[in-house]
């Protein structure tokens, strides 16, 4: 699930071009000096995951650590976040579906609008049939974009008609334009990142979700980085330089150089596997959100039902399908599919590294009185969550003045709209806004006793609890 949430083969697709253009042959190092930061995040979301299993994850996790309007608003921005990727993602699942049919296709964003719509209500029916289901159709999807990935990676090791040669410099900072020039390429990497964190909210619906959702998220991102590095060096190798232009897509440029004739269409397939897949995940992450907020009282109420025979936040399902089908239809309107998915990209970059960078504050606060126990406690509890929560933070502010301004339109106008409900909601008593503070010291001695218990491996010892969608 966290692999398939990041997405390689359609976050290559779609934001290879971006950041090529924005950083050159720095792209590897863009993703390799947010990959070290990102790592302190997925850190904090283990370690907050192991002393609140709630399926809000940063929403919870920040509002009982650091503030509650600010817990909503980095829920909030996940959600913003996660709808505007339902426009992102779905366009292009539909062009990728019409370029297998007739490539001349490809380029009607109607119509490739009107097929994304029916992915997206596909994938929207298997969400709604539990966690389980879900979790079976990623096995499918996600194992067959990565058995292509992997196959492109060995293509690429045995292919002779270079561009150029490897330069160690492509992992330095030599080819950043600046500090603003570097921003830019983070906040893209960023985005390329996103998704991982699905695991934390489905924590709930996860066997020994305390532990088992932290190692999910720490093993999907260390797989899609080895992938995400190898396609960014080989498109530096393979391609020529000017080839990967604004709009043009790297991943399918590569597939030709290496396989004239089926890599492109192979690479393709991988690609419409890779958006279909992160078009369920996403909607796992924002109705499990919406579930929590409506059952803080933060939301309408109704977001938290959960359906009877599928045990599904089926309320929460049906409102993201509708507001997302509406999106389609405006989307449609504003332009190419490239120039809607660029714009929407840096905008989610935005959302993402503001609630990123929250949660890694979160997971200092939370341990605070642990973080001297040991040099490890201090290093994977403190120095690096930090690290990466000021990263994150320092290339949102950062990114402000880089970015265009219907980027920073979207990215703001989305959060700031949440300032809305929150007051609402907080004028009207909810608990949230009363909550009770997340210490990791208190949360850890309360749990030895019941560790005690599942330890006992006697007949009569409390058994392991199945997995449950809540």
């Amino acid at each position: 699930m966290a692999v398939a949430g990041s997405a390689p083969a359609y976050s290559l697709s779609a934001t290879a071009a971006v950041l090529v253009g924005a950083v050159g042959l720095a792209a590897p190092a863009a993703l390799l000096y947010c990959a070290i930061p990102m790592l302190g995040i997925v850190l904090a979301y283990g370690r907050l995951g192991r002393i609140d299993v709630n399926a809000g994850a940063a929403y919870s996790w920040v509002g009982r650590t650091l503030h509650p309007s600010l817990g909503f608003l980095s829920g909030w921005a996940l959600v913003v976040a996660a709808t505007l990727f339902m426009v992102a993602g779905s366009l292009p699942a539909g062009q990728l579906t019409l370029s297998l049919i007739d490539p001349a296709l490809a380029s009607h964003t109607g119509l490739a609008g009107l097929v994304g719509a029916g992915w997206f209500l596909v994938m929207l029916l298997v969400v709604l049939g539990g966690a389980r289901l879900t979790a079976r159709a990623q096995l499918l999807l996600t194992g067959v974009e990565l058995t292509i990935l992997l196959l492109f990676i060995i293509g690429v090791v045995l292919h002779r008609g270079a561009a150029a040669a490897f330069d160690w410099s492509w992992l330095g900072f030599s080819h950043f334009d600046g500090v603003s020039g570097f921003a830019s390429g983070a906040l893209v990497a960023a985005f390329c990142f996103w998704g991982w964190d699905v695991t934390g909210n489905l924590s709930e619906e996860t066997r020994d979700g305390r532990r088992t959702a932290g190692f999910g998220a720490l093993a999907g991102l260390a797989v899609v980085f080895l992938v995400f590095e190898a396609f960014t060096i080989a498109v530096n190798i393979v391609l020529a330089a000017g080839t990967v232009t604004p709009g043009a897509d790297a991943l399918v440029l590569l597939g030709e150089a290496v396989w004239p004739g089926i890599g492109g269409k192979l690479l393709v397939v991988a690609v419409m596997l890779s958006t279909v897949a992160t078009l369920e995940t996403t909607l796992i992450q924002v109705t499990r959100s919406l579930f929590a907020m409506g059952r803080d009282r933060t939301m309408p109420a109704a977001l938290g039902a959960v359906h009877r025979r599928w045990n599904t936040p089926w309320v929460a399902i049906t409102v993201v399908g509708a507001v997302a089908l509406v999106l389609f239809a405006a989307a449609t309107t504003l332009g190419s599919v490239a120039d809607i998915v660029a714009e929407a990209v840096r905008a989610m970059g935005l959302l993402v590294a503001f609630y990123y960078g929250l949660a890694g504050v979160a997971a200092v606060v939370a341990y605070r009185r642990t973080l001297l126990t040991s040099l490890r406690e201090l290093l994977l509890g403190g120095v690096w969550p930090l690290l990466g929560a000021v990263f994150m933070l320092w290339v949102f502010f950062e990114s402000l003045s880089a970015l265009g301004t219907a980027s920073v339109a979207i990215g703001l106008g989305g959060l700031a709209a949440g300032l809305v409900p929150m007051a609402w909601y907080w004028r009207r008593g909810s608990s949230y806004y009363r909550p009770a503070r997340l210490d990791a010291a208190r949360a850890l001695a309360a749990e030895s006793p019941y560790q005690a218990v599942h330890r006992d491996r006697r007949p009569d010892a409390a058994h392991e609890a199945l997995a449950t969608d809540y």
